[in-house]
């Protein structure tokens, strides 16, 4: 019985030290918290913009729950026909992201999305238009539009036409170039509350989608992607968060 009891202690055993498992129990408490805090600092953050910019925090999470609620709602506008098909290749690296192409297509139906392109472009014209108002002159108007054609030519240069699918930007660049677009402009604003912000945002949406969508419309047609959203899928993330990163930091 002895040398039973014996043998099976040898064959039953913990193999962790008392250190190791607290470690591993460290990491798995660090790990449910970044999932339970995650998108509590996220909204946060996104909140603190919007509230930056003059909205109240009612009004920010009402534009953060349509924004992301647009952002599956594409506004077909017109068709285009293909003049040549892309060769077909099942995925495409492009900055780093796998994606996944579909078959081309002959006809492309362009479309524009609600939460990429007309929520972020309603919100930045009231920002100018409220900017003129509150600052008395066309300054700030002006420090923003300069900053909306900094972006627009730094995004131009790094969209990348993806066949099958449509335009892809990489989603870090124009944020930073609207943030540091702002910080300089914003020197020149003579004053004005919240110039910086302001310019962040409009020059970090705007820009974004003139520069990554609408100058690349002539190239959409011959990708062969069956739909084309301006402010969609390949840019939407770029867009989003230029806006919001760019005046939170700013």
């Amino acid at each position: 019985m002895r040398g039973a009891l014996f043998r099976m202690d040898r064959v039953v055993f913990n193999p962790f030290s008392p250190l190791l498992l607290l470690f591993l129990f460290g990491i798995i408490v660090l790990f449910g918290l970044a999932v339970i805090l995650f998108p509590i600092i996220f909204l946060t953050a996104i909140g603190a913009t919007f509230t930056k910019l003059g909205f109240s925090l009612r009004e920010a999470l009402l534009i953060l729950l349509l924004t992301l609620a647009g952002s599956f709602i594409n506004i077909p506008v017109r068709t285009l026909e293909s003049r040549t098909l892309p060769a077909y290749d099942r995925y495409i690296p492009v900055y780093g992201r796998l994606y996944r192409i579909p078959r081309p297509a002959r006809r492309t139906v362009l479309a524009v999305n609600v939460g990429g392109a007309l929520i972020p472009t309603v919100i930045s014209l009231y920002l100018l238009y409220d900017s003129v108002v509150i600052s008395g002159g066309y300054l700030l108007l002006g420090l923003a539009l300069l900053g909306v054609v900094v972006v627009t030519i730094v995004t131009k240069v790094v969209a990348r036409p993806v066949p099958g699918l449509g335009i892809a930007t990489p989603f870090f660049i124009p944020p930073l170039a609207a943030l540091f677009s702002a910080l300089i402009l914003s020197i020149f604003a003579g004053g004005v509350p919240g110039a910086a912000v302001i310019i962040a945002y409009v020059s970090g949406t705007l820009g974004t989608l003139i520069g990554a969508d609408l100058l690349n419309l002539g190239s959409i047609a011959d990708l062969g992607a069956p739909m084309a959203s301006i402010g969609g899928a390949g840019t939407f993330d770029g867009i989003f968060l230029s806006g919001i990163i760019a005046a939170l930091l700013a």
